[in-house]
This record gives C-alpha cells, sequence and structure tokens, in this order.
C-alpha cells in the first residue's frame, strides 16, 4: 500500500463518465473522478517495460498506450498483474450525475471544477503527507480551448485547497504518460464496479484504494 514519505508527491488524474445528464442509452450514470498518487515514478516505469515485452512476444494492442476501455482482455489482465507489483495509491470521487443540482447540470465547468474540489480537499491532505511540493498532472480532455479551461478550472482548485505548498499542475493527452495509464486502468476499474456492477478488476486494485468517496450516497432527489 502507498505509504506517505517526504519529498515532492506525483498526483495523476482520469476520469470515467461523460457531461450528459439526459437519461439517453449512451448516457452514464456517474461521473468518476480517480487519481494515483505516488511518490516516483515506479508505476510508469512497470507500464513502460510490460509494453516493449509485449511487443518482445508478438502481443498487439489495440492502442499505442493503454487504454483500458479499447484494450483486449489479455492485455488488461497483464496490466493488472504488473500493477500489483507497484507502491501506489488510488482515490476515488463518485458523483451520481442524476442526484446533481440543476445549477451544475447546466454548466459544464462549474461541474467538472466541483467534481475537483470535493475529491482534492479531501485526498490532497493524506497524500501530501510531510511533502512540501505536489505535481498535479490531469488527463486532456476535447479541444484545445477546452483543455486550457479545464487546466485553469483544476489549478484554481490546486491553489484554494493547497495554499502555502509549492505545486505545479498540467493537462497531458492521456497517451502521452505511461503514469496516466495506470490512472486510466484504475478509473476503468472503479468504473465497471458502478456503472456496471462488475467488481472483477475492482478487486485486482481494491489493496490500493485509500478513498472511494460517493458524494451524494445519502441523497434521495432526483434531478433528472
Amino acid at each position: 500500500m502507498w505509504s506517505e514519505r517526504m519529498g515532492r508527491v506525483h498526483l495523476f488524474a482520469d476520469e470515467a463518465g461523460n457531461f450528459d445528464f439526459s437519461r439517453n442509452p449512451g448516457a452514464s450514470r456517474y461521473f468518476i473522478l480517480t487519481t494515483v498518487t505516488h511518490d516516483g515514478f515506479g508505476v510508469g516505469d512497470t507500464l513502460l517495460r510490460l509494453r516493449r515485452e509485449l511487443a518482445w512476444e508478438g502481443i498487439e494492442q489495440a492502442t499505442d498506450d493503454f487504454h483500458a476501455t479499447e484494450e483486449r482482455q489479455e492485455v488488461r489482465d497483464r496490466v493488472f498483474a504488473e500493477l500489483a507489483g507497484v507502491d501506489f495509491r488510488v482515490d476515488a470521487t463518485i458523483l451520481e450525475k442524476r442526484k446533481t443540482e440543476p445549477r451544475l447540470q447546466a454548466n459544464e465547468l462549474r461541474f467538472y471544477k466541483t467534481a475537483w474540489y470535493l475529491h482534492f480537499k479531501f485526498v490532497a491532505p493524506r497524500v501530501l503527507g510531510d511533502s512540501g511540493e505536489m505535481l498535479v498532472v490531469a488527463a486532456s480532455l476535447g479541444t484545445k480551448k477546452r483543455r486550457a479551461t479545464f487546466h485553469d478550472a483544476i489549478h484554481d482548485v490546486v491553489s484554494q485547497v493547497i495554499p502555502g505548498v509549492r505545486f505545479r499542475t498540467a493537462s497531458w493527452a492521456a497517451a502521452s504518460d505511461p503514469c496516466l495509464w495506470a490512472a486510466d486502468y484504475c478509473c476503468w476499474a472503479i468504473q465497471r464496479k458502478w456503472e456496471r456492477n462488475d467488481p472483477r478488476s475492482y478487486e485486482l486494485i481494491r489493496d490500493r484504494i485509500g478513498t472511494e468517496f460517493d458524494v451524494f450516497r445519502a441523497g434521495k432527489k432526483i434531478h433528472c
């Protein structure tokens, strides 16, 4: 299990679900923000080694990176087996979209920023430990303009939550960094549990999960 250490903390984030609050078949029930935290880059180095090993074995990947949604089960199994041997921490914040207030449903950016605020306010004190530095990297979303807007939202949240801590934020394509691949796989596993009641992959990372916060657990009112 990931343990707090002094030094720079690295937090990599990915999201599952969409911003469609309708009851259409393509609309997810949940929006899930997941972060993978560690004090080095061991998880990324491990996945890079696995990618090269798969190439040597002649096993083709469905994508150029490790993207769980699109990958074959044979490759997924190998990724989760490698993740089991690496030290890191997973935190997830789950928002059931139909319980989200209409004012947030109507404003995509506000909803996204709220999700980040709820997540980071709870997680940051628990992962920082004695460290005075943090790098926060999120998988980028959408167009260049949209990516910039969402990145600004994350930067604002981080600056509010950890004043006095030296930090940097970045928004990168998910394929560009293997640590984001790990965040993708962990987020996918948690989403499968919540959206499809399929805990198989979730059980493989259960001992890495520090928190799993259902924001509207006590809420009864359905808004859409």
